[in-house]
């Protein structure tokens, strides 16, 4: 045998050995690559929609939760101040919330499904700071005429218990009304109204 000779066994190894290992880097390579077409868990969560027990909300009451990032207001409306929301239409910007800012099913004076619950984002249209909840009558920084509703303190924007924006401020539009529907009396889903 001459020193040429090959070793067909040795070869074989080294072959399969490198093609081994090529395909575990070709894995490592494409793994995140293809990963990232899939959204993670935590991105997931941040668009999906959120289940509100509502059964322990009072009249007057209004409560916070967070949805896609955002506070997201749930008020549970009196009577008085449901039949108080006509009062502000002549100073309102857009009373019957003709712009797209709700879904068609809460296109009404109310803005709500329900007129004695109202869903709201709770940012306010004009630079993104969120208001305050204002639900006291007159008081003296915000006039004889104040039926309750939403201050934003950063800029003076006011907004009704509708969350229908008053004019003459800062903020051009009416706030947010999110997709939502009520999966019984005492459960609500926000995100979602299919």
């Amino acid at each position: 045998m001459s020193e040429q000779q090959v070793d067909t066994g040795r070869r074989r190894f080294l072959t399969v050995a490198t093609s081994a290992v090529g395909g575990v880097a070709v894995a490592g390579v494409a793994t995140p690559f293809l990963m990232s077409f899939f959204p993670s868990e935590r991105a997931k969560a941040a668009g999906a929609p959120v289940e509100v027990d509502i059964s322990k909300l009072e009249p007057g009451q209004k409560i916070n939760v967070e949805w896609r990032g955002k506070p997201v207001w749930l008020l549970s409306r009196t009577k008085q101040q449901i039949a108080d929301l006509p009062k502000n239409d002549p100073k309102l910007v857009d009373p019957k919330s003709e712009v797209e800012q709700q879904p068609k099913y809460c296109q009404n004076e109310g803005r709500s499904i329900k007129p004695e619950l109202l869903v709201a984002v709770g940012i306010c249209t004009h630079l993104g700071c969120s208001p305050t909840f204002r639900p006291d009558l007159a008081p003296a920084d915000l006039g004889p005429e104040w039926l309750g509703g939403f201050y934003c303190p950063c800029h003076g924007s006011k907004f009704d218990l509708a969350a229908r924006v008053f004019k003459g401020v800062p903020a051009p539009k009416n706030l947010e009304i999110p997709p939502h529907k009520y999966l019984s009396d005492t459960r609500l889903l926000i995100g979602d109204d299919k």
